[in-house]
């Protein structure tokens, strides 16, 4: 009886000593985990950026227009990311401005529909680009700001369609109106703002686009602010060229160019990821 007391004793301690063996190997794990899920943390708050893909979209407010893009990027190297770009702007002209005019209306004045007086054409850009982007600054931790080099270039579709007013067929008459665009025979009414009701709208005008190849090239820096290494939220300012086949006139007084320059700034929004 005291053999069997003995051997019961010897086994309710060998089980207990096991569920507390299972208790700290559990305890041990759960804290490995935690710190594992830690140090995965701080390497995706603070830690070297290293994710080899990302994707992109923003908007840029240019001296000369405005641009949305689209933005696809491939890691080389930790410094350097490749990537490629699709953009669609328009250019302004510096001297363009909207206008309204006031017409009488059943005994009152009301404002027609805003236009840009002696603009004779729309020039839109789609552009398709490679560029590289290149580490100058790391955040180092989540509160800072990285810095990189923008280089890019390559090929743009120049989108020339002409500019449409709502003429008054007869002066002051807003009840007898017809479409033009800018030709040489019509300058006189075209340019008269007595006889101008208001823009044509932006679907006018698509039938007669003439396209005009060109090449465009951009530097400049982006600041990426994110507080997560696997999101992208950057400014980039910089310089932009472009140069076309054909010379383009926007404005009836303006001679048509060839080469424009701006500088501009843009907003980025995105994620990285890894394939």
């Amino acid at each position: 009886m005291k053999k069997f007391n003995t051997l019961l004793l010897l086994l309710l301690a060998s089980l207990a000593l096991h569920a507390q063996s299972d208790r700290s190997d559990k305890k041990a794990e759960r804290e490995q985990k935690k710190l594992r899920k830690i140090s995965l943390f701080r390497e995706i708050e603070e830690g070297e950026n290293l994710y080899n893909r990302e994707f992109s979209g923003g908007a840029r407010l240019n001296t000369d227009g405005w641009t949305g893009f689209l933005e696809m990027g491939f890691r080389k190297s930790a410094s350097t990311v490749n990537f490629f770009q699709f953009e669609f702007s328009e250019k302004k002209d510096p001297k363009q401005d909207r206008s309204s005019t006031f017409v009488p209306v059943m005994g009152y004045y009301i404002s027609t529909s805003p236009y840009v007086y002696g603009k004779m054409n729309n020039f839109y850009q789609a552009k398709l680009g490679l560029g590289q982007k290149r580490l100058i600054g790391g955040k180092g931790n989540k509160n800072g700001v990285e810095v990189n080099a923008i280089y890019y270039g390559g090929i743009s579709a120049g989108l020339v369609k002409p500019y449409y007013l709502e003429l008054m067929n007869d002066a002051g008459d807003p009840d007898s109106r017809k479409l033009q665009k800018w030709t040489p025979e019509n300058n006189d009414e075209f340019l008269d703002k007595t006889n101008i009701y208001g823009a044509g709208g932006f679907s006018k005008g698509w039938g007669e686009v003439k396209f005009t190849p060109g090449l465009h090239a951009k530097l400049g820096f982006r600041f990426d602010w994110a507080k997560f290494n696997d999101v992208i939220s950057a400014l980039e300012v910089g310089v932009n060229a472009e140069y076309y086949t054909k010379k383009v006139q926007i404005m009836v007084d303006q001679d048509g160019k060839s080469f424009f320059f701006n500088a501009y700034v843009g907003l980025q929004l995105g994620k990285r990821w890894n394939k």
